[in-house]
């Protein structure tokens, strides 16, 4: 019998990912699978769920929380011989994984999404030896984006990170940013610098229209001053999908980059707060298969 390990996050969803608990198991049953329900507890625990469901050979694992419940989970997978497919019901504030998939939103479409035969391989991004699903950003402005409350999230949704951005801008300075990637190298102060595996960056899909999820590539932003008239300008581009072409942005593609600074700057990866300076970046080509919609 086909096994399937559900990992739970029961803070996620404002506290309704319990609800779907009993949804996700039934429907996975229909498929044939024998289901474990993991409910995490404390930090890692979604790893070490993870990591046993492949050293079990598990056939699917799914992530029942958001992105950083996700960025948990894919850490299990790293360096296993064997590797589940992933399914994912995304129940968090952006959910940026799930929307360059095209997964409903809706947890109950995103459960209904498991019974579908389509599966996805996807890249998945290195950081100093450990994955991320979708994003790093660093500078001052990442800085301020890993101190929103779980409570302002649940509040305010993706307006929550555009207020904390906002005082940012206005408070403090910008840090001093080396960046080498390929043969190049960039130097000066920077608010943020992105490196994005999708389209969807902080629930806003066409950071990097031209990004998908398979093509082996980090798609890159450094912004070089972001003012309140510039972050207006950049705002506007960000709309229309046209951000890498801004005059305050700086935007490239590669395989390996490296960021450091002379002063101590800490990390955002996937949402959550990450390690500081300096950081090296890789990517997994088409790493993890991952579960996705039929087609209409």
């Amino acid at each position: 019998m086909k096994k399937a390990m559900v990992i739970v996050n029961p803070s996620s969803g404002k506290e309704e990912s319990l609800q779907h608990v009993r949804n996700v198991e039934g429907i996975l049953r229909e498929q044939g699978y024998a289901v474990t329900v993991e409910e995490t507890a404390q930090e890692l625990d979604a790893t070490r769920f993870c990591a046993a469901a492949c050293q079990d050979t598990y056939d699917l694992v799914v992530s029942l929380g958001g992105d950083g419940t996700l960025h948990e989970i894919i850490n299990g997978f790293m360096d296993q011989p064997h590797r589940p497919q992933l399914g994912v019901i995304p129940l968090g504030t952006v959910n940026d994984f799930a929307r360059a998939l095209q997964i409903p939103l809706s947890p109950e479409l995103a459960i209904r999404a498991l019974t579908s035969a389509r599966v996805k391989a996807v890249d998945m991004g290195l950081l100093n030896g450990r994955m991320f699903a979708n994003v790093v950003a660093t500078g001052s402005l990442a800085e301020s984006l890993s101190a929103v409350s779980s409570d302002d999230k649940s509040m305010f949704g993706t307006l929550a990170y555009v207020k904390e951005g906002m005082k940012e801008l206005i408070n403090h300075p910008v840090h001093p940013l080396t960046i080498r990637y390929d043969d190049k190298t960039w130097e000066g102060e920077s608010p943020l610098f992105l490196a994005a595996l999708t389209n969807s960056v902080g629930g806003f899909e066409k950071l990097a229209p031209g990004a998908a999820v398979d093509d082996g590539l980090l798609h890159c932003f450094i912004f070089k001053n972001l003012n309140i008239l510039n972050t207006v300008t950049a705002s506007i581009s960000l709309f229309w999908g046209n951000l890498k072409n801004h005059k305050d942005v700086v935007y490239f593609t590669a395989k390996h980059v490296s960021v450091s600074s002379a002063a101590s700057v800490s990390t955002n990866v996937d949402g959550e707060r990450g390690p500081t300076l300096p950081i090296e970046l890789g990517i997994l080509p088409r790493y993890i298969e991952v579960i996705i919609p039929e087609e209409d």
